[in-house]
This record gives C-alpha cells, sequence and structure tokens, in this order.
C-alpha cells in the first residue's frame, strides 16, 4: 500500500441543554460531548475507529462506493461547501455542519 488520501466528511453537531451531539453524515457515527471541543474530539477519534475497521475488513472501498465517498489523492485545500437549511425552531437553533478532511491510506492497487 502507498500513499494517503483524503476524504471530506460532513461533521453535525446539535446542542440540547448542556451536551452536544456529533454525527458524521456520511459514515453514520455519532458521539457526544459536555462541550463542542469534545464532542468534535470525541466524533474524530470515534471516525477514525470506524475508518480502521472498514479498512482491516477489506469493506472501505466498497463501503466508500456505496455512500458517495470520494477519495481525492491530494488534500483539498477549499472543502466542498454544505449547504443546509434549518427551521428556525427553538430545538434547532444550536444545529450546524462543518466539513471535515480526513486523511486515509490510500486505495490499493487491484
Amino acid at each position: 500500500m502507498g500513499g494517503v488520501g483524503y476524504i471530506v466528511l460532513t461533521y453535525k453537531f446539535h446542542r440540547l441543554n448542556r451536551r452536544w451531539s456529533a454525527y458524521c453524515e456520511e459514515l453514520g457515527t455519532a458521539t457526544f460531548g459536555r462541550s463542542l471541543p469534545e464532542a468534535e474530539r470525541r466524533l474524530n477519534e470515534a471516525v477514525f475507529l470506524h475508518l480502521n475497521t472498514l479498512e482491516d475488513v477489506g469493506e472501505r472501498e466498497r463501503f466508500f462506493q456505496e455512500q458517495g465517498i470520494q477519495l481525492y489523492p491530494v488534500k483539498p485545500s477549499n472543502p466542498i461547501s454544505v449547504s443546509f437549511s434549518l427551521s428556525l425552531r427553538p430545538e434547532t437553533e444550536h444545529v450546524f455542519l462543518h466539513p471535515h478532511i480526513q486523511q486515509v491510506p490510500a486505495l490499493s492497487p487491484a
């Protein structure tokens, strides 16, 4: 295996009372934290473990294809714009999306 690649993931954070939930849209990985930085750190760890597990069981390429996750050979300098709309209901006022660039090993040639 040689080299690395990059994927762009969408992190979604939602504050409810004193906790933040954190969710990766493409992987379906989720966690929470007492603060936004804690939630993001925990989500980074969960995403790392999820991606490593996919690699270990040989399912990463299939999963990426099914989920429409594109592997970039170089780190994107300007992540894909994320557009979304939220209602102005009080329970959604603390929701936001954040593009996250994750380094992954390049796929091995078949």
